[in-house]
């Protein structure tokens, strides 16, 4: 069975694009011979900084023949008085058949005249020739170049191709403008090591004749041989390495041939912090950092390169990469030295300087509100006189390491520094560690802050940019989103969470929306704000639920309400209960203690909303007229719910729910009795104040279980 190769030459490609290209065509390659009904038994996918290529085992040599059924005219227009039409005269030339071939079938439309047709399969050849284009230039990235004098678009100019059908060459032709590239079997080996022309005999042959040439195009070839490379220079230098995940894709994308190329810098850069030597080497110079001892993050005077080039040469390699690196490491004890010179308070007014948002002001009145809402979270929390002072002082001083020269050169060091600078000027250690932590989380899988001062000054820098950012209308849509306030409600709820702060966000989010609208103007009314506010968190915390806790849809439903005001202002009000409920609902499902609740009290919640009882009443009496009763299923119905007050009314003190479970199912057979047992009555009665009575039993029965969830938002069998 043939095999397809495609190789894409082009300039040096950015890692970014290799490995978004490389993703795209895993997807879209089988896809487009699925949709094309040509089957493959593998298809892979290669890529260098110089190429992208596509290596298809195991084709058809041509497609398989299909029976298609064809709709033609409807019947009334292709015969008349029994004898075929110009319309089906028409149809019958078009397709290749005889009316004779008709059938007829009936549809939602009527009688259509319908043919089966044989489609002869096409030659594989052919229809590679019309995918490969669609294959290149359809690939999607950033800032894009017109290749040639036309208007092609692709990352980087296309210097040559490759398409071989086992040994032969498929003509396949690439013009953009007065440029064109025509397909060969002549690909390029490694530009130091091999810069001849290779020839490719055979496209299965195509990975080991590269690597003839010196060019690992299996990017798993590449990675695992800088893993191995990288792990044995350590090793000789008596060191540790922590091989960097983003790091590592990165450089498996910038070389073709790797080469572990090990320098050095002088040990007195070793008295810099730990966090500012590796950010220069791993994020500005993409260097793998040797360490003496990882776990205590001590470095050695070392580090560790990935080369392109010609190993023979790794001496003169490693030196050029000493100078940069040294030249970039003496800036850094530069800017530590001058930074240190101050106290770091004494960068607060530099922060009037700094723009945060055009129409929020500057960062120095940004700081300004975060004491503030940090000072509102502190009352709800009711913290004693110290911890407030402390989260004031770190509030205070949260972003004054932002017009600090070292992070103003190295911005991904912002709060790191700022701890160590609060530290060196004598701040209290809660305090400088509150400054690292206030911006945690940094990303969907970093940690979240740990002391109560970190969670408080976070919660306080969020909330600020929420309301601000959404104040000013700027709310985001799709997949825009510039201020990352998706991520930054995420965050204000995974701290409450992971935390256990009992905070009322519902309260808290009416005091800042409160004190924004006295100071600014806004595109919405106060109300209008706060309801967009609520509804975005509800979302977050819904996707949340789902995706991270793993609770199933309908139970979040059943916690959060579908369109039910009360579980919603519930929900934000008490999210630590809400996660309670929530998870104990999916412990309860999982167990089986769902199930044999669910079917009575659905039940009575269904039938409930047929009256008009309210839904936060609890107790039977001036509800319930027991001279109404007819029958002792009612009466037993009755006492069912006067035993279940205590239940319901311990498990909202102690939202230990499994006490109203547990309550719940030992009531379940005198429900069960009501509706369905010897003394089984008809709810829906005609006598009005009958029915009345037996729908508040059972609008009770539904109340009480709405203390857990809304049982109606359930699904049995999920």
């Amino acid at each position: 069975m043939p095999a397809f190769l495609l190789e894409v030459g082009t300039e040096e490609l950015p890692a970014s694009f290799l490995s978004s290209a490389l993703k795209q065509l895993h997807e879209r390659v089988p896809k487009s011979l699925r949709e094309n009904n040509v089957s493959s038994e593998a298809v892979e996918v290669y890529g260098t900084p110089r190429r992208l290529a596509v290596l298809i085992k195991g084709l058809p040599s041509q497609q398989a023949d299909r029976e298609e059924e064809i709709k033609g005219p409807p019947v009334q227009a292709a015969f008349k008085d029994g004898q075929p039409t110009k319309a089906a005269a028409g149809f019958a030339k078009k397709q290749g058949v005889e009316v004779k071939d008709f059938t007829i079938r009936a549809t939602e439309k009527g009688e259509f005249v319908f043919i089966n047709k044989l489609i002869p399969g096409r030659k594989i050849a052919d229809i590679l020739m019309e995918l490969v284009p669609q294959w290149v230039w359809g690939l999607e990235g950033k800032r894009l170049m017109r290749w040639g004098d036309g208007d092609k678009r692709f990352s980087r100019p296309i210097r040559w191709l490759v398409a071989l059908l086992d040994d032969a060459i498929l003509p396949i032709e690439f013009t953009s403008g007065s440029e064109t590239i025509t397909s060969d079997r002549l690909s390029r080996g490694h530009r130091v090591l091999h810069p001849d022309n290779i020839s490719i005999a055979q496209a299965k042959d195509y990975v080991t004749t590269l690597r003839s040439a010196y060019v690992l195009v299996d990017p798993a070839e590449r990675e695992k041989a800088i893993i191995q490379q990288v792990n044995t220079e350590v090793k000789k230098l008596s060191g540790e390495v922590e091989i960097y995940p983003d790091l590592l894709a990165e450089v498996t994308n910038l070389v073709e041939y790797p080469c572990a190329v090990v320098g050095n810098f002088e040990p007195e850069y070793l008295n810099l912090p730990t966090e500012v030597t590796t950010t220069v080497m791993v994020s500005h110079q993409r260097y793998f950092p040797v360490f003496k001892d990882n776990e205590r993050r001590q470095l050695l005077p070392n580090f560790v390169t990935i080369s392109n080039g010609d190993p023979a040469k790794s001496d003169i390699i490693a030196r050029g990469n000493e100078r940069v690196i040294r030249a970039r490491l003496a800036d850094g004890q530069f800017f530590y030295k001058t930074d240190l010179s101050k106290s770091l308070e004494s960068f607060l007014p530099a922060l009037e300087t700094v723009t945060f948002q055009e129409k929020l002001g500057s960062l120095r009145q940004k700081v300004t509100r975060i004491c503030q809402i940090a000072s509102q979270i502190s009352t709800q929390l009711q913290l004693n006189d110290s911890e407030s002072e402390q989260i004031q002082r770190a509030a205070l001083l949260c972003k004054t390491d932002l017009v600090t020269q070292m992070v103003y050169e190295f911005p991904e060091l912002q709060g790191i520094m700022g701890q160590k600078y609060a530290a060196a000027s004598g701040e209290a250690e809660t305090v400088a560690t509150a400054i690292f932590e206030h911006y945690l989380p940094r990303g969907a899988d970093d940690i979240l802050p740990q002391t109560l001062t970190g969670q408080v000054v976070g919660l306080a820098d969020r909330l600020d940019t929420l309301v601000g950012i959404f104040g000013l209308g700027m709310i985001p849509s799709g997949s825009s989103d510039p201020f990352a306030l998706r991520r930054a409600a995420n965050a204000v709820v995974n701290i409450i969470w992971s935390a256990n702060l009992n905070i009322n966000l519902q309260k808290l989010l009416h005091q800042v929306v409160a004190d924004f609208t006295a100071i600014h103007e806004q595109n919405q009314s106060q109300t209008e704000l706060i309801t967009l506010l609520e509804e975005f968190f509800l979302q977050r915390i819904r996707t949340l639920l789902q995706e991270e806790k793993q609770i199933d849809y309908d139970l979040v439903n059943a916690v959060l309400g579908e369109k039910d005001p009360e579980y919603t202002q519930r929900a934000l009000q008490d999210l630590l209960d809400l996660r309670n409920r929530a998870t104990f609902l999916q412990k309860i499902r999982d167990d089986g203690s769902l199930e044999k609740i669910y079917e009575t009290v659905n039940r009575s919640s269904r039938l409930a909303g047929q009256g008009d009882l309210d839904t936060k009443q609890l107790n039977p009496n001036s509800l319930i007229d027991r001279e109404l009763f007819q029958k002792n299923s009612e009466e037993n119905f009755y006492n069912a719910i006067v035993d279940l007050i205590p239940q319901t009314e311990a498990a909202q003190r102690s939202r230990n729910y499994r006490k109203l479970v547990v309550a719940l199912e030992e009531i379940t057979p005198r429900v069960s009795n009501f509706f369905d047992g010897p003394e089984s009555v008809l709810v829906m009665d005609p006598d009005p104040k009958i029915k009345q009575n037996r729908l508040n039993l059972l609008g009770l029965l539904r109340n009480h279980a709405r203390v857990l969830a809304d049982f109606g938002a359930i699904v049995k069998n999920l």
